[in-house]
């Protein structure tokens, strides 16, 4: 609407507003009765104050006003509380948001000082270390190692003193129903896959305080007992349909650096075993409520996987190129024997799931089979190995059946299926689909995992949005994508249930979502 200004009024010195619509009146602006707009406003409420003559334009008194009467319109029709009403409570399940900000803090190393500040000359000092070394000094903290030999199992988002709940041991000592199921068709494991949603009351829950690391389920099927470790060394267990601890979440901190790898062993009673870049590789005794230590190096643990099928000998991998042999029925917690490769570095180690003599290592651009029983040969020439990859490997599985196909995740965006039923001297390429798998430095490394019900079929986060979860078929044809309004972060370490119809991924904040049927 066009307002027309006329002159002012010669008597009383107050500006008229003169509307351009037939049959409206014009409106008079005294000092005394400017209503200013309030923020914090109620309805048919302003807040008055005096204007001096001529310290306010007429245009800015017109805006002041019709300010006010929206403000009137929107109290008298309870829009602002209506929208109020609209907006969905935030629910936190899981661990809850501590007071003490300290507890979740990472405590990063001192900033250097310039020397000025320090008052310091600056020919009396030595050189600044290398580039190289600079860098490893400031991304390394240095956390005081637990110490060796049991820990106690004391859940730290619980009361002082407080003892495991009977269900978690009654869960974990339950007695495993080895079911034998016929393997579905393409068509019904599809069906299968479309069933399984993210519950909207309790599909999600924070596990742990930082990003998620590694991730397993418990293999009993009665009930869905989920575990997760991350960054700071933490270890969670959620426990679904569940009221123990902070909603089914218990915390323990076992470590204090990432939590790398964890596996539930298939023996009775059931045995979480963790792995941690501390050094340190520790099972979960729930019956004596402790974590008991299997085997400690100085530092840079990376991966292990079971190298006999009553789960007593272990393999190990670390950082500097070394894979190890522990016998968890030797005392102590040394090796029983320790080989280096040729490579610089171990990313992954899994075993043959028949014949468990063959070990598999994802080393810096190339997969080896090794024959166990002869890596203290000098020459330790592998059996087989995998090419084609031409940057670094994230990570290597054997299919869980038969062993017959691997499948490699490797950071030149490919994820690669390999034909493994003989172990020829170059293994042959099946399958290469390509997929984004550059995730940054905040957010765990994708890695494709086989569904352990089947010998075909692959699971693998995705940097797409909106955000999902892929199923991938050896041959390259993409089965399902799971997706939920819900999953806005990306869910980079995934695993499926070996028995039951769950999916199971985590983020870099800390929260699990399970996908069930």
């Amino acid at each position: 609407m066009v307002k027309e200004m006329k002159p002012a009024n010669t008597e009383s010195g107050i500006p008229v507003l003169h509307s351009a619509k037939e049959g409206c009146k014009p409106k008079k602006f005294t000092p005394d009765e400017v209503l200013v707009p309030n923020p914090s406003f109620k309805e048919n409420q302003g807040t008055k104050r005096k204007i001096q003559p001529g310290s306010l334009s007429i245009y800015e008194l017109e805006r002041l006003e019709n300010i006010r009467q929206n403000q009137v319109f929107l109290s008298s029709i309870k829009l602002l509380e209506a929208k109020q009403d609209l907006k969905p409570e935030k629910t936190q399940r899981g661990l809850k948001r501590q007071n003490n900000k300290v507890a979740w803090t990472e405590i990063l190393p001192p900033r250097t000082k310039s020397l000025r500040i320090q008052k310091k000359e600056a020919e009396r000092l030595p050189l600044p270390l290398e580039p190289h070394r600079i860098y490893y000094e400031v991304e390394r903290i240095e956390h005081a190692r637990k110490p060796e030999g049991p820990i106690s199992m004391e859940p730290i988002n619980m009361e002082e003193d407080s003892s495991l709940p009977p269900e978690l041991l009654k869960l974990w000592t339950e007695d495993l129903i080895k079911e034998e199921k016929e393997e579905l068709g393409l068509e019904e494991y599809r069906s299968t896959l479309k069933s399984m949603e993210l519950s909207e009351i309790g599909g999600v829950a924070k596990v742990v305080k930082s990003r998620i690391f590694s991730v397993a389920f418990h293999p009993c099927s009665s009930r869905l007992l989920m575990a997760a470790g991350d960054k700071l060394g933490g270890v969670g267990l959620w426990n679904l349909d569940s009221d123990m601890g902070d909603e089914g979440v218990l915390l323990f901190e076992p470590h204090v650096q990432p939590v790398a790898c964890m596996a539930f062993s298939r023996s009775h009673p059931t045995d979480l075993l963790t792995l941690s870049y501390d050094g340190t590789l520790r099972s979960t005794d729930v019956e004596k409520a402790v974590f008991d230590e299997v085997y400690r190096i100085k530092d840079g643990l990376r991966t292990f996987d079971f190298l006999s099928h009553d789960c007593s000998t272990l393999v190990t991998g670390d950082w500097y190129g070394d894979v190890a042999i522990v016998d968890r029925r030797t005392p102590g917690t040394s090796h029983e024997s320790l080989h280096s490769l040729d490579t610089k570095t171990v990313r992954c180690v899994h075993v043959h799931p028949v014949q468990k003599q063959y070990i598999m290592v994802a080393e810096n651009s190339i997969v080896s089979i090794y024959d166990a029983r002869c890596l203290k040969a000098s020459s330790r020439e592998p059996v087989s190995q995998l090419y084609g990859h031409s940057k670094s490997i994230s990570s290597a599985y054997f299919s869980p059946g038969t062993g017959n196909r691997v499948v490699t995740t490797c950071l030149d965006n490919n994820i690669r299926i390999y034909d493994t039923s003989e172990l020829t001297s170059r293994a042959p390429l099946l399958t290469s689909i390509q997929q984004n798998l550059y995730t940054g430095r905040w957010l765990s490394k994708l890695q494709a995992m086989w569904d352990p019900k089947r010998d075909d079929c692959f699971v693998v986060g995705s940097m797409q949005r909106p955000r999902r979860v892929q199923v991938f078929h050896e041959s390259g044809q993409l089965q399902h994508s799971f997706q939920d309004p819900e999953m806005t972060t990306v869910l980079s370490v995934t695993a499926f249930h070996p028995t039951r119809n769950a999916l199971l991924g985590g983020n870099a904040s800390g929260r699990l979502y399970v996908f069930t049927d």
